[in-house]
Order: C-alpha cells, then structure tokens, then sequence
C-alpha cells in the first residue's frame, strides 16, 4: 500500500503546482523611467536630435534651452528665439512626479505645428526614439 501513497502524493504535488503556476501574474515588461527628470531628459534628447540636430525648418528660427536641473521638482525644456534667447520662451514642456505628469505651453501651442509637438513629446516621454 506505501507505493499507492507516493503516487497519489506526487499526483497532488503535480495538480497543486500546476495550480499554482496558473495563478502567477507574469513579471511586468521593463519599460523607461517615469520619474520626471528621466522623462523630461528623453524629450530633452529627442528634441535636439529631431528638431535641431537634423535641421528641421519648422525649429530652424528656435533655440533649446533645457532646464532639467531644477529645485522646484519640474524639469524642463524651453524654445526661444535663436536670436534672443534671453526672450520670453515660445514653448515649455515640462514634467512633474513619477509617474511624470506632462505639460505642454506657450504661444508655439497655438500655432500649426502644436499637434507634432504633442506627438513627439508624448512619444519621446514614452520612450521612443524617433523623429517623425
């Protein structure tokens, strides 16, 4: 009768381990920071890169003017004028708490390319690198 026991002992060993294994929540998928400053680095990033750096006519007349260093919790990036950059800033993007919550302002925000702004911001934060 032993022999009957171990069988029936490793065959509710198996059931509760493939029980088990069923309730497991798969481990969550790595993914960017989304501290603020992680987040506004990003699009700090993606702007020069896909605004400056490639020459981009809708940014050729701006500046960026990145304030990720802040005290106040909001790191930032501005536009400004190439030519003044101690002028008022035409955009702030900026990005507060983890997860980061974004904002987007300033006079750029209701001119034509606003909605490519909000795109690449958005797309960037997320962690994508491209420019469109």
């Amino acid at each position: 009768m032993r022999p009957r026991l171990s069988v029936a002992n490793a065959a509710v060993s198996t059931v509760l381990a493939a029980m088990l294994a069923a309730c497991q929540t798969p481990a969550p998928t790595a993914g960017p920071n989304r501290g603020a400053l992680p987040t506004m680095e990003r699009v700090a990033l993606g702007a020069n890169a896909c605004w400056f750096k490639s020459g981009d006519p809708a940014f050729a007349a701006y500046k960026l003017a990145p304030e990720l260093n802040s005290f106040s919790g909001r790191p930032r990036i501005l536009l400004v004028h190439k030519g003044s950059p101690e002028s008022r800033p035409l955009l702030v993007v900026q990005a507060e708490g983890s997860p980061a919550r974004l904002q987007a302002f300033g006079p750029m925000m209701q001119e034509p390319v606003a909605g490519r702004v909000a795109a690449d911001v958005n797309r960037w934060s997320a962690g994508g690198k491209a420019c469109n």
